[in-house]
């Protein structure tokens, strides 16, 4: 375990990445006494200061949910993290690639919540009866600590789960209207199809990943309230993009499309 001052030094740090724009080396390696618990933490102050200075709360993410996201981060687990307001980007914007460090893309089912919804207890059917419409969502996963051999879930987690920005779509689809555990979905880079996977990836079901969550973050006290976004995990590997990529994400049973660009 750190204690709190160093954890205090690593929020001070990641912080600072937005002004050197040079990611951290693992935590791990520098800290090779940090624990699971220290990483919550040091979110969790991150995610203070940044509510400080005006942002505000608007969902959170379930990471590392399927097979291929957790070979990748070195994990046999989720992580989770609050995702603020000013993660989230309209739908066909461009974004400026220099905006983030080293992205790469993820395709999503995003939850919109309609209840309050708070564990411990909670199962799939409180998931269903709390939600209000599910949509199709791109996540931009982004390191302010940078991808290492050896990463683990402890790099992540203290990095906001590695996100870096949400973009939604706006075609809302009711839970009823669809089988979400087998909605397919494909990400294309210009034009060129890159991954295609289906929705069971995400811990079997989507609506298992939201319980799962909203369980975990029972024990902090955390309701998910009405309007808020829970991003569910992605379908596939995540693989990275650059500036003049153009992103489209491709949905089965009505959900539609999204679609982002790097400028």
């Amino acid at each position: 375990m750190l204690d709190d001052v160093t954890r205090a030094q690593v929020v001070d740090d990641l912080e600072g990445v937005y002004r050197t724009r040079k990611p951290l080396p693992l935590l791990t390696k520098t800290y090779p006494g940090i624990e699971v618990e220290d990483a919550y933490k040091i979110q969790e102050a991150f995610v203070a200061r940044r509510l400080a200075a005006g942002a505000r709360i608007k969902g959170y993410k379930v990471g590392l949910t399927s097979k291929p996201m957790q070979e990748m981060a070195g994990s046999s687990e989720p992580d989770f993290s609050a995702m603020t307001d000013d993660l989230f980007i309209p739908e066909s914007t461009p974004i400026p690639a220099a905006r983030f460090f080293d992205p790469m893309i993820e395709i999503e089912i995003a939850f919109v919540m309609k209840e309050a919804l708070r564990g411990p207890g909670v199962l799939p059917m409180d998931v269903i009866r709390a939600t209000d419409f599910v949509v199709p969502a791109i996540e931009i996963v982004d390191f302010r600590v940078a991808r290492a051999p050896g990463m683990t879930i402890v790099d992540t987690v203290a990095d906001l789960a590695a996100c870096g920005g949400v973009v939604l779509g706006a075609n809302p689809r009711r839970l009823d209207a669809i089988d979400i555990r087998r909605v397919r979905g494909a990400i294309l880079r210009n034009g060129e199809t890159q991954q295609a996977g289906e929705a069971s990836a995400v811990l079997g079901n989507p609506v298992t990943s939201v319980a799962w969550l909203a369980n975990k973050l029972g024990e902090f006290g955390v309701t998910f309230e009405p309007g808020q976004v829970i991003l569910t995990g992605s379908f596939v590997r995540a693989f990275p993009v650059k500036a003049g990529d153009e992103i489209l994400c491709q949905f089965d049973q009505g959900l539609g499309d999204v679609a982002t660009s790097f400028s």
